[in-house]
């Protein structure tokens, strides 16, 4: 397995202090947003501003070697995992995401009706739904509100 150094050589890029912590700390909490990578690199880099690491971001998403995804309603998050067009599964309540290997079946169809003109190199699927947490959570409150019969009321 290639190092971060020579990943960051091999893709043209200088190695920085910054470059390496941002690497770890996306290698550590994939689909992490701007912000935390603020923070996690600040624990390391206390002096490392904001517009550095979103200079670093840019930087490493443009030599491919940091995916930038954009889930609607959600702020651009980063991962490590890339070049294999894989897909994302988002929690509606909470925001928490998943990675999808592959997207099998009917539908979503991933073969474009019309590619005008383009030569379809990947592409992006963003699958919807409820967190296991999320799931739980719901039944507990539910299961708490519900009064069985001949209980006394609260009020």
């Amino acid at each position: 397995m290639v190092d971060d150094t020579e990943l960051l050589r091999g893709a043209g890029l200088r190695v920085t202090a910054p470059r390496l912590a941002a690497l770890r700390a996306i290698g550590a909490s994939p689909h992490a947003t701007a912000d935390s990578l603020v923070s996690a690199l600040a624990a390391e880099l206390p002096t490392t501003s904001h517009q550095a690491v979103y200079g670093v971001l840019a930087a490493l998403t443009g030599a491919g070697l940091v995916r930038r995804i954009e889930p609607a309603g959600s702020p651009a998050r980063y991962e490590r995992r890339t070049g294999d067009n894989h897909h994302h599964i988002v929690c509606t309540m909470c925001g928490a995401i998943g990675d999808v290997d592959c997207a099998v079946g009917h539908a979503p169809c991933l073969t474009p009706s019309e590619t005008h003109g383009f030569a379809v190199t990947t592409a992006e699927v963003t699958y919807w739904g409820i967190c296991e947490q999320c799931a739980a959570a719901e039944r507990d409150e539910t299961a708490d509100a519900v009064v069985p019969a001949g209980a006394p009321s609260a009020s």
